[in-house]
């Protein structure tokens, strides 16, 4: 089972989050002995803006056992349809293209998403398994 990390659950584990933070910890041990973890570069990206270096972002998504996972090209214009059809149906800028490429690599590349935000993903990915770490 591989399961694709949403930005917001790592940054619960790596910021120490006094709400979410052990929860999310749970999940992805949890996870990680169902199978494998991976982010997207998205995912990468977010998540190493909050450490000093990108040598120390890379240790801790090591040590957490995540593995970097490319976004193909099928996945990225699987993207843009749910993009264009979230804009279509008058939704605004502020839900980024980030969002729907972390939901499109998810679906295509892996076979859940561990993400606090279930609502925009079940939404705009109605197949995708969504595990929220605060939910059981």
């Amino acid at each position: 089972m591989i399961t694709a990390v949403d930005t917001n659950v790592l940054l619960d584990v790596f910021g120490a989050d006094h709400t979410y933070g052990a929860r999310s910890r749970k999940a992805i041990g949890s996870c990680l002995t169902e199978g494998g973890l991976v982010a997207c570069e998205v995912v990468w990206a977010e998540v190493a803006s909050f450490f000093p270096s990108p040598d120390a972002a890379q240790d801790a998504m090591d040590r957490m056992g995540v593995e970097f996972s490319p976004i193909e090209v099928k996945t990225a214009l699987a993207a843009s349809t749910a993009w264009k059809a979230y804009r279509s149906r008058g939704g605004r800028r502020d839900r980024v293209v980030a969002d729907f490429l972390i939901g499109a690599h998810a679906l295509s590349q892996a076979d859940r998403l561990l993400t606090r935000d279930r609502g925009f993903y079940r939404a705009y990915f109605s197949r995708l398994r969504v595990l929220d770490p605060t939910r059981g």
